[in-house]
């Protein structure tokens, strides 16, 4: 009987999640105020408001937002993070971008582009982090799948420290078609896998796609087939294999040392 509550209260939870974008952590907060986000109201936990959460209070009175402050545990109840650190804004739900937004943003910037493919990463603390990565990277944007893998959640976009609100986020319904899209566009795809190339004796630079497996299963077959070329993180110890997040990371910071020499 517990477990089936549990499963209806986590359904009711992803269905109101749907209809609102719930932003949770300092940092997501401030990043989206200060990046002109719409939020509809924001939650503070009721007491002494301090050092960022009093930035919070004070933009949002600027920009005429709703500041509702709360107890903490009515707030804890509020969170899909599990970890909100006092504040959640409350936003109309996140809007996605297209591939020729991602392409555009490249050109804008008079840049060969440079884009990150995650091919079904179900953890949001990975999505986060990549995309926190491909920001400080300079990366033109991020392409995800509809399904079989995680968007961007409260927790993705907490763990991305607020580069959520700055790197353009695609989804897609096939990473394989995108792929193709892209290859028209001049790009050249990379595929991380463990029979590819070392990283760092590849060429990455020119028009690039980097695409990143999931946790467990790696790049898919069909989209490892769409692929140019593979890159291979190699491993020197007796771990056979590294984190989706910080093989992306070993791999962006390659491209960019490259790119910038």
């Amino acid at each position: 009987m517990k477990n089936n509550y549990k499963n209806k209260k986590d359904d009711l939870l992803k269905s109101e999640y749907d209809k609102e974008f719930r932003l949770e952590g300092r940092n997501s907060v401030i990043e989206a105020l200060n990046n002109g986000r719409a939020i509809d109201k924001i939650f503070l936990k009721k007491g002494e408001i301090e050092g960022s959460l009093k930035v919070i209070a004070a933009k949002a009175a600027e920009k005429g937002i709703i500041v509702n402050e709360i107890d903490k545990a009515a707030l804890e109840r509020m969170s899909l993070s599990n970890n909100c650190q006092g504040v959640i804004a409350v936003c109309p739900a996140y809007e996605y971008c297209d591939i020729d937004d991602i392409l555009a943003n490249a050109k804008e910037k008079n840049e060969d582009p440079f884009v990150i493919i995650l091919d079904e990463i179900t953890d949001p603390h990975n999505l986060g982090a990549v995309i926190r990565t491909a920001d400080a990277c300079g990366a033109n944007g991020v392409i995800i799948p509809k399904r079989r893998a995680v968007g961007l959640t409260a927790a993705a976009v907490k763990a991305s420290a607020g580069a959520a609100e700055y790197v353009p986020v695609a989804r897609v319904g096939n990473i394989a078609s995108a792929i193709e899209n892209l290859k028209k566009a001049g790009l050249w795809i990379a595929c991380a896998d463990m029979n590819g190339e070392d990283y760092f004796k590849a060429d990455l630079k020119g028009p690039l796609a980097v695409v990143i497996g999931s946790e467990g299963k790696g790049v898919s077959r069909l989209v490892k087939e769409k692929c140019d070329f593979s890159l291979r993180v190699p491993m020197y110890g007796k771990i056979s294999s590294l984190n989706a997040s910080v093989a992306a990371a070993v791999i962006m910071y390659e491209a960019i040392k490259q790119r910038r020499s």
